[in-house]
């Protein structure tokens, strides 16, 4: 394996430590697509949620990105401060329905182009050979 700054990288004897290395990788060509946008991996993967799942509560947005509620409560109100998602709760005590507002939704498009954007780059037709079998071994399995 190279990386693309032309250095070996280490030898490949871990498949866990391989899609971890290029995980971490992709994490960091999203977050720098996303940066613009002011968005992050994080806040994306619970805007998203949000957006697929209409009225989700906090405990259920826990569960789906594998973060605790708290993570997801300071998340949330990050993204309710930007007028990117509001929580109807009708009062205190009563279980949360967040939802994505206008606003987010077209945030949302526009990060789904950066995502796309970082896809192409990283495992489409111009991309290093590994990579872009990486990707269609990876759509392949989740394509059904």
């Amino acid at each position: 394996m190279t990386f693309e700054n032309g250095r070996p990288g280490p030898p490949v004897t871990s498949t866990s430590i391989v899609v971890l290395t290029l995980a971490r990788q992709v994490e960091t060509e999203l977050n720098a697509a996303l940066a613009p946008l002011d968005l992050t991996v994080s806040r994306l993967g619970l805007l998203g949620h949000i957006s697929a799942v209409p009225g989700i509560s906090f405990s259920e947005l826990a569960r789906m990105s594998g973060i605790t509620v708290q993570s997801v409560h300071a998340g949330v109100k990050a993204l309710a401060g930007a007028g990117l998602v509001r929580d109807n709760t009708a009062r205190a005590g009563s279980a949360s329905a967040i939802e994505v507002t206008s606003d987010g939704a077209r945030l949302l498009e526009r990060a789904r182009a950066a995502v796309a954007e970082v896809d192409e780059r990283m495992f489409g037709q111009e991309s290093d050979p590994i990579r872009r079998q990486v990707g269609d071994a990876v759509r392949a399995a989740f394509s059904s």
